[in-house]
């Protein structure tokens, strides 16, 4: 049995960070943010295998942001918390500051972003 607890809020700041820091899983919980889906559907809509969509509604669990319901012999996913859909609302309309010739320090060659 999986018992849940409240994470501080520098660390759902941090599960959040972890789990936008890849576009495919912003995708999954956008989609989530419309509605709970089961795996299949969410796989067509995204257009992306079964597979690696198992291995990033994982992720997404991990972190906390998405939870599984059991519904008969299908299990569907949803947004742990209705909040996260307005946190990420929120996020989609924030303007951000980007100076196209810097990179952040970290990143090396790549960038950040």
């Amino acid at each position: 049995m999986c018992v849940l607890t409240v994470a501080p809020d520098i660390e759902v700041l941090a599960r959040f960070g972890r789990a936008l820091a890849d576009p495919i899983r912003c995708r999954i919980l956008l989609a989530l943010r419309d509605a709970p889906a089961y795996p299949a559907d969410l796989a067509d809509t995204l257009g992306i295998s079964r597979t690696r969509l198992s291995n990033h509604l994982a992720c997404l669990r991990d972190c906390g942001l998405v939870v599984t319901v059991p519904d008969g012999r299908r299990t569907r996913y949803e947004l742990a918390d209705e909040r996260l859909g307005h946190a990420l609302d929120d996020l989609r309309t924030a303007v951000v500051a980007v100076e196209t010739d810097r990179t952040c320090p970290d990143a090396g060659e790549k960038g950040c972003c």
